[in-house]
């Protein structure tokens, strides 16, 4: 990519204030392939700048401009998916198929999701003389993780641009080619200067000196609980909005009336989806006790029936995870689950036969698993399965509960009203009853530590708004 050690500042790709470099590493390889250039807080400070002088125009433009804009935008993304797929596989892992479908092609849904919006959304309402009138908040600092690249810079940059806000975006250092190719994409769409600018950089330097930032109105971050505690530190003397979606440890509760074979088949691909690299993936099922041996059989068929193998090999169904320290986490985690008693069924530490080289992490599930256990209540974020019993629904809705997270609940039965009532007594931000199919119209983010906000629709554009009251306003 010609422009890896730049940064896109005022509609122009600019040299950074001062040289450092970062080499990007093929997980399927552990070899680099790329370098990005690493930014500073003088690189900030003219992102900044160049977003507040776009500001009052672009905050003023009409809902038909800002549409025309999105569309052009989604015409010159579809146009370039298969670029942006074969960026995000090789940065971060994702098969070819998967980061074509799903990585890439979530970018899509959302922005065609926010332009349906945009469409009807009322930025005003009269109460009897009042006006109450939402406009833009301001300057919007971005930062987003390296797990699912697409969708987390396309649920911030479709709802800024759709509520007349500017932006400053930092990606994932870890997976930066594809934020990189998206400041491509929005250059060749015709983006007004400052709206939209891109600087790389490491969360202590980029992202403390953007949440510090007294030219940002707001912060939306996704990524870690604890990075995310520090972004909202770092933005609490500027009194300045912060939009979290952080962790989870989500519960997958399935009730004694489920098909067993299915739901627990379903749950184990749910679970290691994207290589378990997502803040929502159901990783503690709960089954009836006198059910808990078949469950485990059934998961670990499930677990060695995946491929495993590089990004770029067609049988491949999980790739690597991210990189040498997602690795030896979730290694680690791997070890401290044996090592306090839970029993090992499917995977274990190492890597699978025959991959000697790359990031690759074996399937494992873990029957046995108590709620005191370190795997049933750290977020793991790798393909890693943890069961446990209970008893009685009551009981089960306090262990799914029992967590310092709050993002996502599911739920398996065969009785409708009764998968309803459990899903009323979820502490979570989201309850998917029966596998259903992902919709880019429901509200995303998370209860306790998982966050606060919502993304997606109109949820998402709400968060880019402040609400204002005009008193006296008329007839």
């Amino acid at each position: 990519m010609s422009h890896a050690l730049q940064f896109y500042i005022d509609g122009e790709w600019v040299d950074p204030a001062r040289p450092a470099t970062l080499a990007v590493i093929d997980p399927s390889t552990e070899e680099a392939y790329a370098e990005i250039a690493l930014g500073s807080g003088a690189d900030v400070d003219r992102a900044v700048a160049a977003a507040r002088r776009a500001f009052p125009a672009f905050s003023r433009t009409t809902r038909e401009e800002r549409l025309a804009l999105m569309r052009r935008l989604l015409a010159v993304y579809e146009a370039r998916l298969p670029d942006m797929a074969d960026a995000i596989s090789r940065e971060m892992g994702a098969p070819r198929p998967f980061a074509l479908a799903s990585q890439a092609g979530i970018g899509t849904a959302h922005l065609t999701k926010m332009i349906e919006t945009l469409e009807t959304y009322s930025f005003g309402e009269r109460r009897g003389t009042m006006l109450i009138a939402k406009e833009p908040i301001g300057v919007v600092g971005m930062i987003t993780p390296w797990n699912w690249p697409m969708n987390q810079i396309m649920c911030k940059v479709a709802p800024a641009l759709a509520a007349g806000c500017t932006m400053v975006l930092k990606p994932s250092e870890i997976a930066p080619m594809s934020g990189l190719l998206f400041a491509e994409i929005c250059h060749e769409a015709g983006l007004p200067k400052g709206v939209f600018n891109l600087v790389n950089g490491d969360g202590p330097t980029v992202g403390e000196a953007m949440s510090r930032h007294p030219g940002i109105d707001m912060m939306s971050f996704t990524g870690s609980t604890r990075a995310g505690i520090l972004v909202a530190k770092s933005s609490a003397d500027t009194i300045k909005r912060v939009h979290q979606e952080l962790g989870g440890k989500s519960a997958n509760i399935l009730l004694p009336d489920v098909d067993l074979e299915t739901a627990v088949t379903k749950g184990v691909q749910g679970c290691f989806g994207n290589s378990g690299q997502s803040c929502n993936a159901p990783t503690r099922m709960f089954v009836p006790a006198d059910r808990h041996n078949e469950a485990a059989g059934i998961a670990a068929r499930a677990a060695d029936a995946f491929k495993v193998g590089p990004a770029d090999a067609e049988t491949t169904e999980l790739g690597p995870v991210v990189s040498q320290a997602q690795y030896d986490k979730i290694q680690g985690l791997i070890e401290t689950g044996i090592r306090e008693g839970a029993r090992l069924v499917a995977g274990g530490p190492g890597r699978p036969d025959g991959l000697n080289r790359g990031y690759f992490v074996r399937p494992t599930v873990f029957a046995d698993v108590t709620p005191d256990m370190t795997i049933a209540r750290e977020e793991i974020f790798g393909p890693v399965l943890s069961i446990l019993s209970y008893e009685s629904e009551d009981e089960v809705a306090d262990l799914a509960n029992d967590t310092v997270y709050g993002l996502a609940s599911y739920i398996q039965s065969a009785d409708l009203g009764r998968a309803r009532a459990l899903a009323a007594r979820m502490r979570t931000g989201n309850v998917y009853i029966n596998y259903p199919a992902w919709d880019a119209g429901a509200p995303f983010g998370g209860y306790k530590q998982s966050g606060n906000g919502r993304e997606y629709a109109d949820f998402g554009l709400d968060e880019f708004l402040e609400i204002k009251g005009i008193v006296g306003y008329g007839a």
